[in-house]
């Protein structure tokens, strides 16, 4: 396994290089100007001198190089930096955003906390409930409550997130006034009352995210459930006397995790890269709204550090469940 993990990230440099490669050059074709928000008033000699200082002057390769050099050797040396407290990176240039003349990667982990906050616990939220509803509703086919699930989830599938999250807005907020429409990211948690605060402010998000995610896994977990259910093995073990209990929880949720960890493994990258339209809806200053501001402003920097990030995640976590693969069947050997 091992020695697996090993080649698999071997083989996921050149991988990564290429997509990275593939995101900046179709970024070069996007139309728009970065300087186009400066003002009128500036002179052109100005603008001009602007972008050289931003490499908008230089060759399309020259300016991917810089990127793969500052984001490869010059960031870490900033992380390490930060850790140990050296100056490995200090004088050097850091990718810079165009829209906000800061450190990208900055920018970026200032946003991950908010992301987390609502995102990932929505995510965590979501699988707590999926899995043990996929699981009974499996049990009990066509019961009351597998009519209910199903009805639910495709009610999860079926509205957007830009319906929901101001339908919620307009009961919770508006009529009933129990909880804030609009996300603070400038709260923080230091004690009891302030964790309540951030505790209501992110309930509307978390069920507007937990809806979706949920109505997604559960009926996953509903499927491969059935699948083995049917199974010769699941016959045997309740033949040899083993509980119902053993048989079900042991036995077939253990083979049925199988593709429901590939969901969750593929889906945990969208933690990271937000929820574009409930961040939007609720204001949260997040990794998603971000990278919405970057592509209007044009901010080519920020975008293509983002969407790379974005690739990292899901060639991270496709090697994860490929591991969790082994670890949940031993019949699984990457020999």
């Amino acid at each position: 396994m091992l020695t697996y993990a090993i080649r698999r990230l071997l083989l996921s440099i050149p991988t990564l290089i290429f997509i990275s490669f593939v995101i900046f050059m179709l970024l070069q074709l996007a139309p728009g100007d970065p300087m186009a928000q400066v003002p009128l008033t500036v002179p052109p000699e100005v603008k001009e001198k602007m972008r050289q200082a931003l490499g908008l002057g230089e060759p399309p390769l020259v300016q991917y190089w810089k990127w793969l050099v500052q984001v490869f050797w010059i960031e870490p040396q900033v992380l390490i930096d930060h850790w140990l407290g050296t100056t490995f990176s200090e004088g050097k240039l850091r990718v810079i955003s165009w829209q906000t003349r800061s450190p990208v990667m900055d920018i970026i982990l200032q946003r991950i906390p908010q992301t987390l906050w609502v995102v990932g616990v929505a995510y965590i939220v979501a699988i707590l409930i999926a899995i043990p509803v996929g699981i009974y509703s499996a049990y009990r086919q066509y019961s009351v409550f597998d009519q209910a699930g199903t009805f639910v989830t495709m009610i999860g599938f079926s509205i957007p997130p830009f319906f929901t999250g101001p339908l919620l807005i307009v009961i919770f907020s508006v009529q009933l006034g129990w909880f804030p429409s609009i996300y603070d990211t400038t709260h923080r948690v230091v004690d009891w009352a302030t964790f309540k605060v951030q505790l209501q402010q992110m309930i509307m998000p978390v069920m507007v995210l937990a809806l979706q995610i949920t109505a997604q896994l559960s009926r996953y977990m509903r499927a491969s459930m059935l699948d083995n259910l049917n199974q010769d093995y699941v016959r045997t073990a309740r033949a040899k006397g083993l509980s119902e209990a053993v048989t079900v929880m042991v036995h077939v949720l253990r083979n049925s995790m199988i593709p429901v960890v590939t969901v969750i493994a593929l889906g945990i990258p969208s933690i990271f890269g937000g929820a574009i339209i409930t961040e939007s809806v609720f204001k949260v200053n997040g990794i998603g709204q971000l990278l919405l501001t970057a592509l209007f402003a044009n901010d080519l920097p920020m975008v293509m550090t983002l969407t790379f990030i974005f690739a990292v995640l899901i060639v991270m976590f496709n090697l994860i469940a490929d591991i969790l693969y082994g670890i949940l069947d031993p019949r699984i050997r990457y020999d």
